[in-house]
């Protein structure tokens, strides 16, 4: 080659560098994509149940996913939508897997599996249920979720299940009522305290903390100088829960002594009743 041809060549070397640049660097970022392949949704399925089993959560929902993506119109893809929400859930995706759930409701109203789809809905709110101390919107929407299993599809097993978690969601509830009621009487903001703790008394009246509400109003209405108040709620507390601590300790403060055997009503219990 001659060296005038030598130097046309370099010349013409960082225009091809420019013009073949942006395809190879387009080569590289289609590299980095996942590459479409139409598979049969049998091997989709089977592929997304194994990762499931494995334990693979992330994965086994994406290509849960990929089931209804490729074959929207095949009887596996509503079960694969359900799928792909219950690995969300596994994984503690609980908003994605909230998210799917309301979308399968919606577009499969009727279906088979839809009393499930409102149970795992449920337990998604319920596994988020914080501590009393804590902000109690997800044990208010878990509470609302479980209902309406309950409600719905009563002869259902999930119902069964239901109805035991919405006793214990109450109780949650009844709980952080008395944790503000006991923070208003400690600071002495009596009126605030009887609030919450008659809260709990009418609108939570399985729940444990019944007795210890109506003790707690009984020490409200007397700090209050409230007597006949007082002296109701431990009534009330006595024909109720005639053997509790509760009983016993709102007794002494009413009596003024200790409560014989707890269980027998004494002095005033027996004109009240």
């Amino acid at each position: 080659m001659s060296v005038v041809s030598r130097l046309s060549a370099l010349r013409v070397l960082p225009l091809l560098l420019v013009i073949a640049g942006p395809v190879l660097l387009a080569g590289c970022a289609d590299s980095s994509k996942d590459v479409y392949i139409e598979r049969p949704v049998e091997t989709l399925y089977n592929a997304a149940m194994d990762d499931l089993l494995n334990e693979n959560y992330a994965k086994a929902a994406k290509e849960f996913d990929e089931v209804e993506r490729q074959h929207p119109y095949s009887v596996w893809a509503s079960k694969a939508q359900l799928m792909a929400a219950y690995a969300q859930y596994q994984h503690n995706k609980f908003d994605d897997a909230i998210t799917a759930l309301d979308r399968f409701i919606q577009l499969h109203p009727s279906h088979k599996d839809v009393a499930y789809a409102y149970y795992l809905k449920a337990i998604c709110y319920y596994e988020q249920i914080a501590d009393v101390q804590r902000d109690q919107k997800n044990t208010e929407e878990s509470m609302k979720a479980l209902q309406e299993v309950v409600d719905r599809f009563p002869t259902s097993r999930y119902a069964r299940d239901a109805k035991l978690k919405l006793d214990l969601t109450r109780d949650h509830l009844a709980g952080k009522e008395m944790a503000i009621g006991r923070y208003y009487e400690r600071g002495q903001m009596y009126l605030a305290a009887i609030n919450r703790y008659r809260n709990v008394v009418n609108n939570y009246q399985t729940t444990t903390h019944v007795p210890e509400a109506l003790e707690r109003l009984t020490e409200c209405y007397t700090a209050l100088g409230l007597t006949d108040e007082s002296q109701k709620m431990a009534a009330i507390l006595g024909y109720n829960y005639p053997g509790s601590d509760w009983y016993a300790d709102s007794y002494t403060l009413v009596e003024g002594r200790e409560a014989v055997g707890a269980k027998k009503d004494t002095g005033w219990f027996d004109w009240v009743w």
